[in-house]
């Protein structure tokens, strides 16, 4: 009988240790290796795969590719002036696409084999023994999913990180420069960070960080990236000057709800099985967007006297990024609280902070997604908790959950702030960064892709 691989994949850091009968369950998983031995042994019985399972992750998949495509190129967009408008589009679709070549090639051997506790190895280097019969394990003993259909769940978490990088850099930034970039920080940043956080055996993953579906792997890690290179390349040219307000926030409307709609994929998804789980993440997801949504908006009418579209759509985001984390985690009051506190942060980080600093960062990805991560992911080590409605761990401390939720959040700040940073340095000393004067004011859609959003 032919052997089925198991490819073990803990996606959220103490998923399996989150709820009364996941805490055992994954404690009995064996290792990638042991669960080959396990499989080939004649004794043991193979492991099922339930149609269910597989239905909802092909739907979660196509999910979270809506996110990026249409979702965040719309989203961009319309923030943008309109000169710039199909540029970040054209960047969120170019990377995307690249992000995902690169996944197949080496990136998902790279992220989910045991290698060491930073990195993995090239065992499946070109998708090699990733057949129709190789399985993934889920976290219920004895239930599994196809290989190449985690696989292919996990490449659209890779292309969405990457992709949101863009909004730090937007209107100024070189196509070229950017996708050399995005391939060289998705290898040295992007996949050490999953192989870290979501693999056993990875540093962050051993010493019991929580992260259900992405708070440091892919928000905090993006939103740092955007921050740093928005620092290097330096501000837009009439930036506190000139009129730089979004020119289609009709755009940014539609790409936000469709972010919200994809975003159940993404964390309803990583529960890998549609069970209880997916169902308590999806409630999560729901939950905190709104709460955002209303955190921004009451915040910015007390302060503002008005409340606006662009506060109710990002206050939306901001709920949702700080759930990520602890989707699968948190009691729905808990997700209730976590996405108003990211929304609120964020709009802090975006108003006062950046004011205070004078940094130039377009959309705002370090705001949103960087600030609002950090307060999700610091945030999941509380609302875990069962005495406030979370799933609970065994031998559950909140001060050393915190602690280790803490150390998590510093290292993904300085993984990524020191590769971006050498990366952009490299790229801006061999290639140049920016576009000259004469093609920013002129406009990147047709200066560097000879189209336009709009005749005029």
């Amino acid at each position: 009988m032919k052997t089925a691989l198991l490819f073990l994949t803990l996606l959220a850091a103490g998923l399996g240790l989150g709820s009364p009968g996941f805490a055992q369950e994954a404690a009995t998983l064996a290792t990638v290796s042991e669960a080959v031995a396990v499989a080939d042994s004649a004794d043991q019985a193979a492991p099922t795969v339930d149609k269910g399972d597989v239905a909802w992750m092909l739907v979660s998949t196509i999910l979270v590719l809506l996110m990026a495509l249409p979702g965040l190129a719309l989203f961009y967009g319309g923030m943008l002036r309109a000169k710039n408008a199909l540029s970040v589009m054209t960047q969120v679709f170019a990377i995307s696409s690249l992000i995902g070549v690169l996944w197949v090639v080496y990136g998902y051997s790279l992220a989910f084999t045991a290698g060491n506790p930073v990195i993995g190895s090239f065992d499946k280097l070109f998708l090699s023994g990733v057949t129709v019969d190789s399985l993934a394990a889920t976290f219920t003993d004895g239930v599994a999913l196809p290989e190449l259909l985690f696989m292919l769940f996990q490449l659209t978490f890779a292309g969405l990180t990457a992709a949101l990088i863009v909004g730090g850099l937007a209107e100024r930034v070189k196509f070229s420069a950017l996708l050399v970039f995005s391939a060289l920080w998705f290898t040295l940043a992007y996949l050490p960070m999953v192989h870290m956080v979501w693999v056993e055996g990875g540093l962050m993953f051993d010493k019991g960080e929580l992260d259900f579906a992405g708070g440091t792997v892919v928000h905090i890690n993006a939103g740092v990236a955007a921050l740093v290179g928005a620092l290097v390349i330096g501000r837009r040219l009439g930036f506190g000057r000139e009129h730089l307000a979004p020119h289609n926030l009709t755009l940014t409307l539609i790409g936000g709800a469709l972010l919200w709609f994809g975003w159940f994929g993404f964390n309803a998804g990583s529960s890998l099985e549609a069970n209880g789980i997916a169902v308590l993440a999806a409630v999560n997801t729901m939950l905190a967007s709104m709460a955002g949504a209303l955190a921004w908006m009451a915040m910015e009418w007390i302060v503002r006297g008005k409340p606006s579209l662009l506060g109710v759509v990002t206050g939306a985001i901001g709920g949702l990024v700080a759930i990520t984390p602890a989707a699968g985690l948190a009691g729905p009051m808990g997700a209730l609280v976590l996405g108003a506190l990211g929304s609120l942060a964020a709009l802090w980080a975006i108003t006062a902070l950046k004011a205070r600093f004078g940094y130039d960062e377009t959309l705002d990805v370090f705001g949103v997604h960087g600030v609002a991560g950090i307060v999700g992911a610091i945030g999941t080590g509380i609302v875990v908790s069962p005495a406030l409605g979370g799933v609970g761990l065994d031998g559950y401390s909140m001060g050393a959950q915190v602690l280790t939720q803490m150390t998590g959040v510093g290292l993904v700040i300085v993984w990524s702030g020191l590769v971006s940073f050498v990366l952009f340095k490299l790229i801006d000393l061999v290639m140049g960064l920016r576009v000259s004067e004469e093609q920013e004011r002129e406009g990147l859609d047709t200066s560097t892709h000879g189209e336009q959003a709009y005749k005029l």
